[in-house]
């Protein structure tokens, strides 16, 4: 069957679900929400600490084909899924599904797990490295789920998948489980993702490296949603929070395109005093933040709110009067995790607050701009920011999905020409985020706005900005470096990459020759 988009989805991986129809198909969708089974704590009783990591697979019933699940807040600092999944192959459990809030290089055992039948299913905003080679190569049993952030609390609440065991790595906790991503060895600033493991999850087990006095509040997990506390010698390290997509930028190209996107806010109407704003992590998109002050001065306005993975300039911009509140669901370097413990208006939301399409407000709805990244434009301004030019899973739509559809302007920055590969072309590898959510296109050789969006193209057509067809753009990268050769794919379908209500955007496919 093919969804509004073109794209071709098998019928027997529907089964009850719908392909994609457009962003607000789903609005005013009525559904009840899942709920865990719980053992009730009538009886009064103490300390919930357990000694060993055996000892929590044990009394938490785990058994084959079971769901469990993980977050990454820790980032590639993460020592919390290795050990659990240490513990769980040697014990011989099989076939689990694993609801992951994102993988990569700090949760390498899944792939060992993954090629021995521990684990057969997955379900993940990001997944890279050596895991998301493993997946494209096609070794997992079962089509990996690629949800955004939104559609993964989403998914949870709807029941679409329900976890039977949920293992939260926590900064601190007391002895009754009342955890925090803030303080202890491991500070990871905000426990954002795990909310809805805790509230969902049968089985909820805290693991942490600092162990502190009850009650341990305020509490990002609050000791009602725990089952069992295990502490150990660490569970993440600080310092591998920042990743490689964070970068402070100092290249002139990504500049140049920062200081287009940011004159391109300046001159819509929604840059006035009181907007929200949400950026990316990439170079260029950090580097929005940066120049928005400029035009805030000329303007003599403030922003309201800024929201998302929280990062260091946008600090520093509270800090200096020019951000009335951040909004934290990620803190994307130790800056972000040390403001959200001493700022006053810096603060930690859930993921269902910040991106869930299916509650009754969340915050993504509510913002003026994003900046975001891209893999790959084609001329109906669908993005791709999983697939890589070989085929390979290697990227995670994030919130990409949730704030383009929320926004009143989302602008994708991007260069041209990427590795001698053009970004802008006729089709791209895979649809993460459809073109009916994106308005603006920045690239060092010029800007091409959604046609759909006249009010903008109006606006921006009074300013020096070097507007262009997004034809114009995949023309001359086409010029450049030629035209990309498709890739040829298998017919296995190693990914299933949902929109953010639900619905099924695209798919994944095997790259041929890819052992």
């Amino acid at each position: 069957m093919k969804n509004i988009l073109g794209r071709e989805i098998p019928e027997e991986l529907l089964n009850g679900k719908e392909v994609f129809q457009g962003q607000n198909y789903r609005d005013n969708y009525e559904f009840k929400k899942d709920a865990p089974t719980v053992k009730a704590h009538v009886t009064p009783s103490g300390s919930k600490v357990l000694s060993s990591m055996e000892e929590v697979i044990e009394k938490s019933g785990l058994t084959d084909g079971m769901t469990i699940s993980f977050h990454h807040h820790f980032r590639n600092g993460d020592f919390v899924c290795n050990m659990v999944m240490d513990v769980i192959q040697k014990k011989g459990i099989k076939d689990l599904y694993v609801c992951a809030s994102s993988v990569g290089a700090a949760q390498s055992s899944l792939v060992k797990c993954i090629e021995d039948g521990t684990v057969t299913g997955l379900s993940t905003s990001g997944i890279r490295d050596e895991i998301g080679e493993t997946v494209s190569k096609g070794k997992l049993k079962t089509p990996a789920y690629i949800r955004s952030h939104g559609g993964r609390v989403r998914a949870i609440e709807t029941g679409e998948v329900h976890i039977n065991v949920a293992f939260i790595g926590a900064s601190t906790s007391d002895i009754y489980g009342n955890a925090s991503g803030k303080g202890g060895k491991s500070d990871c600033g905000v426990l954002s993702y795990a909310t809805v493991d805790a509230q969902y999850a049968d089985y909820v087990v805290v693991i942490t490296d600092t162990l502190l006095p009850a009650p341990n509040f305020p509490a990002s997990i609050p000791g009602i949603h725990v089952d069992a506390v295990l502490v150990v010698d660490k569970v993440g390290e600080q310092s591998k929070i920042a990743t490689g997509i964070l970068r402070l930028t100092q290249d002139t190209r990504e500049l140049m395109i920062a200081q287009y996107a940011a004159e391109c806010m300046a001159n819509t109407e929604y840059f006035k005093d009181g907007f929200t704003f949400q950026t990316g992590g990439g170079g260029a998109s950090l580097a929005v933040t940066r120049f928005l002050k400029k035009y805030m001065d000329e303007k003599n306005i403030k922003m309201g709110w800024a929201m998302g993975g929280i990062t260091e300039p946008m600090i520093d911009l509270m800090k200096e009067g020019y951000i009335g509140k951040l909004l934290n669901d990620q803190a994307f370097d130790v800056a972000s995790v040390q403001s959200v413990h001493t700022d006053p208006n810096h603060f930690e939301i859930t993921v269902s607050q910040y991106a869930n399409p299916f509650n009754k407000g969340a915050f993504v709805n509510q913002l003026d701009y994003v900046i975001l990244g891209a893999l790959e434009i084609d001329v109906d301004f669908n993005v791709n920011v999983i697939q890589g030019s070989n085929g390979l899973l290697q990227g995670a739509p994030g919130g990409h999905v949730d704030t383009a559809a929320g926004s009143k302007v989302a602008i994708i920055v991007t260069p041209l020409v990427r590795s001698r590969i053009a970004t802008i072309r006729d089709k791209v590898t895979s649809i993460t985020t459809p073109g009916e959510s994106i308005d603006i296109v920045v690239t060092d050789y010029g800007i091409a706005v959604n046609p759909a969006r006249k009010d903008l193209i109006e606006s921006l057509s009074k300013t020096n900005l070097p507007l262009k067809t997004i034809e114009e753009l995949r023309d001359a990268a086409y010029k450049i470096v030629g035209k990309p050769a498709d890739i040829e794919f298998d017919d296995k379908i190693v990914a299933v990459i949902e929109y953010r209500d639900g619905t099924i955007i695209d798919v994944a496919r095997k790259p041929k020759n890819l052992n």
